[in-house]
């Protein structure tokens, strides 16, 4: 058994809500803001200030997508639906506007097939606008849909006031958000996410190259978007499949194009190379104890209800910390399936994943003579914490 594995049995009674010091990442980044997952277990493998709320920039243009390809699997839309092309969408984001657009014809008729190729490829604003109007009458309507449809995918923060990404007060977003959305656009869409590696689109004439860096490097990248604002700097949203893995990264706060390429590339790179999978619990493998209080027995074995794996660092494996983490003792009784706690491991001052754990089994209350003891001994450490 891993040493990491032996701590979390020799501690598997007790609620453990220290993790370890701060100690120096695995890796270093010139980003000031970056996020990288796993894919397939969720392990976070890296994590640096996460959760500052940022400017999205283009990158909102993920949310706005969401949106789309919601209404396209719930049957709301089709991709041959027209939009129109207003003097609205067409002066804030077409060509007068000197943005990125896929210079629409004001007053054309666009089917969302070729809207949605001109917003992901060429990352059109007047494409977004379109879009935002002719789904929700106005921009800022269609913005406040995305923050609701953020809220119901989990993003708990991520606000948005337009569709572009274009600057507007109170709009904000983290990389960690950034990188769960793209992980939940690869999950839910996949006939529309290939639409990410396409490297080039052409309307009304004009070919304009895929803006994602990371397509032209062989390093397995099939995705997703480049954003910049001279508040938040430079920054991305990447993937990549290589090996057999697939991982989402999101980055922020760079000074330049070409340092976010080589950012975004390294730190992907390296999430495929710096790690082994480490299969740890199968599905209803008992993972550890939590104490009881006034039951039957002095404890209640946890289970989590899918396989527990992870990828781990290839060296520096003493940084890895594991922990099970709840709130103690538990009173009985408690009903086999009751959430109890959770399963947290740490690599290096990350926490890389937590996987929630329940009651391998029921346990009944206890005689009166037991929870008499139990009373006292929680009176005791009670007055001791």
């Amino acid at each position: 058994m891993p040493l990491f594995l032996k701590a979390i049995t020799a501690f598997a009674a007790m609620a453990l809500l220290f993790c370890a010091p701060a100690r120096a990442q695995l890796f270093e980044t010139r980003a000031e803001q970056a996020f990288v997952i796993d894919a397939e277990t969720g392990t976070i493998l890296f994590a640096k200030d996460p959760d500052k709320l940022i400017p999205p920039a283009s990158l909102a243009k993920l949310m706005t997508m969401e949106v789309v390809f919601h209404a396209l699997k719930t049957g709301r839309l089709s991709l041959d639906d027209q939009f129109l092309v207003s003097e609205n969408a067409w002066r804030t984001g077409g060509a007068p506007s000197g943005t990125s657009t896929m210079f629409a014809e004001l007053k054309s008729s666009i089917p969302l097939r070729d809207l949605i190729q001109g917003v992901i490829v060429q990352s059109a604003n007047d494409g977004c606008i379109v879009i935002a109007e002719g789904m929700a009458g106005s921009e800022a309507n269609f913005a406040q849909l995305m923050t609701e449809r953020a809220r119901q995918i989990g993003l708990t923060k991520s606000v948005f006031k337009t569709s572009t990404g274009l600057p507007a007060e109170g709009q904000v977003v983290t990389v960690r958000e950034l990188a769960m959305l793209g992980l939940h656009i690869w999950r839910e869409y996949p006939e529309f996410y290939k639409y990410y590696s396409q490297p080039d689109f052409t309307w009304n004439g004009i070919r304009q190259a895929n803006r994602n860096p990371l397509l032209k490097m062989d390093i397995g990248a099939d995705g997703m978007k480049t954003g910049y604002t001279e508040e938040s700097g430079y920054g991305i949203v990447g993937s990549v499949e290589r090996d057999g893995r697939r991982l989402f990264a999101a980055l922020s706060g760079m000074s330049s194009e070409a340092v976010r390429a080589e950012e975004a590339r390294k730190i992907l790179d390296w999430g495929i190379r710096a790690f082994d999978k480490l299969q740890i619990f199968a599905a209803d493998e008992i993972v550890g104890e939590a104490k009881l209080y006034g039951g039957a027995k002095g404890g209640v074995e946890l289970k989590a209800k899918q396989p527990i794996a992870i990828f781990v660092p290839i060296t520096n494996r003493d940084r890895l910390i594991a922990r099970i983490v709840y709130e103690g003792p538990v009173e009985a009784p408690v009903e086999e399936g009751t959430p109890v706690g959770a399963l947290k491991i740490w690599i290096g001052e990350t926490l890389s994943q937590e996987t929630p754990l329940y009651a391998a089994e029921s346990v009944g209350t206890g005689p009166l003579y037991s929870r008499a003891i139990d009373a006292v001994e929680e009176l005791m450490i009670g007055w001791l914490r």
